[in-house]
């Protein structure tokens, strides 16, 4: 009850959403000494030098990516799997890109462990995703770019919503939305946040 009053509180309405984060349970996705914090609104470590993003942080980006239980999302920045999970219950469709095989590998099995039958998990560059992986309806980055590649750009449908956290990789940055439009792209400044960067390329680290 406190974890949905806190993120109440903190101006996350969306019903939908509010719904999802009560319905996966946060606990599985942390390290096992962790998991008395699960709930806390604050970012933990998790394996490769990453993070699990506060709760706050994972309802307001999810609620500002405006989904439809139609769309087909892509993350980048698969992590533990907690923001691929609660995508899952809001849209058709996620694939999720990550570039350490040690956390795909973990994510693909507590996703499969919650029956999260509509998340494809995959070991990729997220600066530059395969062609194969067509175009999305939305797009969430849960680390941090100094700028958003083309790449991404090209990868969203028209009126598309892409969500990523932009700014130097040693500091704060701003989270920015980003919608495709018939004229190009309108980019909004949302709220300053902090992020691990986003790297290109796969990890040495496997």
């Amino acid at each position: 009850m406190m974890f949905q009053l806190n993120l109440r509180q903190r101006g996350i309405s969306n019903q939908a959403v509010l719904k999802a984060m009560e319905d996966v349970p946060r606990e599985l996705f942390v390290t096992t000494l962790d998991r008395a914090y699960a709930y806390r609104d604050t970012a933990l470590g998790i394996a490769c030098g990453q993070t699990i993003s506060q709760p706050f942080v994972v309802a307001y980006m999810t609620e500002q990516l405006d989904l439809k239980p139609e769309n087909r999302v892509l993350e980048i920045g698969t992590g533990s799997g907690y923001q691929a999970a609660i995508l899952s219950k809001l849209c058709r469709d996620v694939v999720t890109l990550e570039r350490f095989r040690t956390l795909a590998d973990r994510a693909k099995l507590v996703l499969t462990e919650l029956r999260c039958r509509n998340v494809e998990v995959k070991l990729g560059d997220g600066f530059d995703p395969p062609e194969t992986l067509g175009t999305f309806d939305r797009i969430i980055v849960t680390a941090a770019m100094e700028e958003i590649p083309d790449a991404l750009l090209g990868r969203l449908e028209p009126g598309g919503i892409l969500i990523a956290p932009v700014g130097p990789v040693d500091d704060r940055q701003m989270l920015v939305r980003v919608v495709r439009t018939a004229a190009g792209f309108d980019r909004e400044e949302l709220v300053a946040v902090r992020f691990v960067p986003a790297l290109p390329g796969l990890a040495r680290e496997l």
